[in-house]
This record gives structure tokens, C-alpha cells and sequence, in this order.
């Protein structure tokens, strides 16, 4: 017999609801034959929840029986709950599976080694690049994480908004090929800071904490992942000055 499903969701000309989307795309890949039946007016919507006893919409119904809403549903199908939820490496790991493939894409293109050294510190400099994109999207919320476990951000705390233009400043010089006397020192200087505060705070002080270096918002755990951002950012350093 086909499987089918009554879905109420919320479709206006302001506002479409992106859970009855995917509540609908979720019966459908489950095999369910959807009656997509839309409430297409805010007094249409509270209507419906006064009815049903609901507080929030989508809805879908199954042997006309109520479900529930997007998460419910995928409880329903024994799914996990959508999103992330806890502390995750995901964004860390997105940020460098790209970064390697741009800086492998860039060598290729220029017909230089994959496995230069050349590549490799345009891999850091796409890396520092993009953090600091992350960082830089909510300079307020960055900081408030930061100036918890950075030492020099702790005394000085204006450093903390300066700290992803640096970072910005050093990535852009490197790629542009800048002279090592500029950027290499606000590599080195930056990289140091980070590298003493992160070991200070997860291995010494056994603090757990969260990673400011994709944003403040972030659920990355503080620990390895930071603590090798700012190694690469010293060998960085390093290697323009002896380059």
C-alpha cells in the first residue's frame, strides 16, 4: 500500500517556512505520497495551532495521527536531531579540506609542486586567510571568547579586535609575496602569544574551553587545533625570514 502524509506548513508571500520544506522533502525520500496543504496567512496559521493544540508549525499527520513538528518527525523515522549540537571539529576540518584544495588547485594551475614548501605556506596563508574572515564576521562575540584564555588579550583587551587584522595582514602578505621584515614579525609575534596561551590554558591549567579561531559562536573545542593554527603560524614566520 502507498504511504501517505498530511503536512500543514507555512507558506505566505513573506515567509516560507524552511522546516515544512524539509519535513516535506523528508516523507517524500521515505517514500511517503505528501498532501502538502499550506496555511497561507498568519491568522490562517494561529488558527490552525489553536485547533490542534499546537504551538508551532510544520505539522505533519500519519494514519491521522499528529507527528509533530520537523524534529518530531525525524524522531518518527529514528534520525538524530538536525544540527550540531555539543563541541565539533566540523567547522576547523571544512576550513582546511578547502584551503588544501585551493592551495593544490593554485600549484597545479602554476604548474609548481604539489608537495613544495611553496605550497605548503600558501596553504597557511589561504588557512589564516579564511579565519580570519570567521573571526572578522562578529568582531564583539570573537573577542568576548578570546580575552578568556589569550594572555596578552587578557591585559589588553583592544587586542583582541586588532588580532584578526594581523592575522588578515600576515595571510594577504604572504600570498602577495610581501617582504619577510613586515610580515614575518607579526607572524612570529602573533603566532607565539597564541601558541603559550592556548598550552597555558588546556595543558596546564586544564581549562575547558571553547576555540575563538573560527568566531566567537563557535562550538570548537580549545586544544590541539588551536594550539598547531599557531605553530603554523610561527614555522610561517620562520621560514620568510630564513627564505
Amino acid at each position: 500500500m502507498a504511504k501517505s502524509a498530511i503536512l500543514y506548513r507555512m507558506v505566505t508571500d513573506e515567509h516560507i517556512c524552511p522546516f515544512g520544506l524539509k519535513s516535506k522533502d523528508l516523507l517524500q525520500r521515505n517514500g511517503f505520497t505528501v498532501d502538502d496543504r499550506h496555511l497561507s496567512s498568519r491568522q490562517e496559521t494561529d488558527a490552525f495551532k489553536a485547533k490542534h493544540d499546537v504551538t508551532t508549525t510544520p505539522q505533519t499527520f500519519i494514519d491521522e495521527q499528529r507527528i509533530g513538528g520537523y524534529d518530531d518527525l525525524r524522531g518518527y523515522f529514528e534520525l538524530p536531531k538536525a544540527g550540531q549540537h555539543g563541541t565539533s571539529y566540523t567547522p576547523v576540518l571544512a576550513i582546511v579540506a578547502v584551503t588544501i584544495l585551493l592551495s593544490c588547485g593554485f600549484s597545479y594551475a602554476n604548474n609548481s609542486g604539489l608537495f613544495s614548501m611553496q605550497n605548503l605556506m600558501l596553504f597557511v596563508a589561504l588557512s589564516m586567510a579564511v579565519l580570519a574572515i570567521q573571526k572578522l564576521q562578529d568582531l564583539y562575540s570573537f573577542s568576548n571568547s578570546f580575552i578568556t584564555y589569550d594572555l596578552l588579550a587578557m591585559k589588553v583587551v583592544p587586542y583582541a579586535y586588532v588580532y584578526p587584522f594581523l592575522e588578515a595582514f600576515v595571510a594577504v602578505g604572504m600570498i602577495a609575496n610581501l617582504t619577510a621584515y613586515i610580515v614575518a614579525p607579526i607572524s612570529l609575534f602573533i603566532g607565539t602569544i597564541g601558541a603559550i596561551s592556548v598550552f597555558k590554558a588546556v595543558y596546564i591549567d586544564k581549562r575547558e574551553l571553547k576555540c575563538a579561531c573560527v568566531g566567537g559562536d563557535s562550538n570548537v573545542p580549545l586544544g590541539f587545533i588551536s594550539l598547531t593554527e599557531n605553530l603554523f603560524m610561527i614555522g610561517a614566520g620562520c621560514w620568510m625570514l630564513l627564505r
